[in-house]
């Protein structure tokens, strides 16, 4: 094993004291191209250019000597001192780090930064990447070849926003553009380069931060499962078009599919049949990105006041099931609230992981059940009843009952 390895972050400024003084003694360089060039690498030592960091690690931990990793911006933020940490490798390493690209990205846009998100995209993590940059008002990418800012232009088709490309922070080719989401596919764009994905509701006005990210209680109300009036209650005239609840508006059904889904950071929800926008409203706020769909304009119209309502950014779709569905981004799970059979199996031919489905009546839910079996899907029935009560005198105010179906996608093996 190597006697000392240094790990060196270089953001395009002179080299610290401390890392001229690491790479003086180094019988080993690994970097890209651009650090093996610099004129502190000793003439004399090994060089490794960094493809794999896992390979380099590897030959790290054979060589006698000392041995100096360089890597961009800051090594320890979404960098190679995890790879070179891992157990498999037993490395030790001193880091001398640098301003991550992530810091000089937001200081050249002049943004405050504490409230962002940030993701790494690959083509493997694209999809999810795009997920957060519809989720999220602030985010910053980390691209990578085939990941880059076209690609995320286009996954984000139908939703608007403000994008600040950096590309090669900290070299004499350093250049940042603003522009709309919408124009940034017809750029070819050098890497590396990191993306600022900004706009949507913001969540009110701003607060002295505590938490990195968003913080939790910003922009929502305390509690799920709300009344519906929580999520459309501006007064309407006659013919605004305000759907009466039914069965599929409980707050205990909203909350038992939610369950179920477990709508999380970096996933694509769709609601099918928004109504009010209710389940919608609450899957966002759990951190998804969502896409309400529904054939009712006016349906469409009160899920964005809800949304704006409680500070979450979501896209609604307006069109009708399931000829609609075939233009959308991938699902990783599926809300029904209208649409019957041909729905249900218009989505489990999109293999989203979990579908709910809700019924008023015992055929219905049959039926649903097997198209979710049929798609191949693990079926789960429940039927659910609640009782609303009046405190005084406990008589019964209301009543829902209805059955739930949650599918369950089932992997198989090739």
């Amino acid at each position: 094993m190597a006697d000392r390895v240094t790990v060196i972050g270089w953001d395009g400024s002179p080299l610290t004291a401390a890392a001229r003084s690491a790479l003086s003694a180094a019988t080993l360089v690994a970097g890209a191209a651009h650090h093996l060039t610099l004129p502190e690498v000793p003439p004399g030592a090994e060089r490794i250019r960094l493809g794999s960091v896992d390979l380099a690690a590897r030959r790290i931990a054979t060589h006698r000597g000392t041995a100096v990793v360089l890597a961009d911006g800051d090594p320890g933020f979404f960098g190679v001192v995890r790879t070179l940490r891992a157990p498999e490798h037993g490395l030790e390493v001193e880091v001398v780090p640098a301003v991550s690209s992530v810091a000089a990205a937001f200081a050249r846009a002049g943004m405050p930064w504490e409230d962002a998100r940030i993701v790494v995209a690959h083509q493997r993590t694209l999809r999810r990447a795009v997920n957060v940059c519809r989720a999220h008002p602030k985010v910053a990418v980390l691209t990578s070849p085939g990941a880059g800012p076209a690609e995320l232009a286009l996954l984000l088709d139908g939703v608007h926003r403000t994008f600040v490309v950096c590309e090669e922070l900290g070299t004499d080719r350093e250049q940042v553009s603003v522009l709309t989401s919408d124009k940034a596919a017809d750029h070819t764009w050098r890497d590396p380069n990191v993306v600022l994905v900004i706009g949507g509701p913001t969540g009110g006005p701003p607060t002295a931060p505590w938490l990195m990210g968003q913080d939790p209680a910003a922009r929502t109300v305390r509690g799920w499962g709300l009344p519906t009036e929580e999520y459309d209650s501006e007064d309407e005239g006659p013919g605004t078009g305000r759907a009466r609840p039914g069965a599929g508006a409980d707050p205990a059904l909203r909350s038992a599919q939610l369950a179920r889904l477990g709508p999380r950071t970096g996933d694509l929800v769709w609601d099918v049949g928004c109504a009010g926008g209710a389940f919608s409203v609450e899957a966002a706020r759990f951190g998804a990105a969502v896409i309400a769909v529904d054939a009712d304009p006016s349906a469409c119209a009160r899920t964005e006041r809800a949304a704006r309502r409680h500070g979450v950014p979501l896209q609604t779709v307006r069109g009708r099931a399931p000829h609609v569905l075939e233009s959308l981004p991938e699902p990783d799970v599926v809300r029904i609230a209208a649409g019957g059979v041909p729905v249900v199996t218009a989505c489990t031919d999109r293999r989203p992981e979990r579908i709910v489905a809700h019924a008023s009546t015992r055929d219905e839910a049959e039926a649903i059940g097997a198209a979710l079996a049929d798609g191949g899907y693990a079926v789960e029935s429940l039927l659910l009843q609640t009782v609303g009560l009046d405190p005084d005198d406990w008589s019964e105010r209301e009543r829902s009952v209805v059955f739930l179906l949650t599918g369950r996608r089932i992997d198989r093996a090739p």
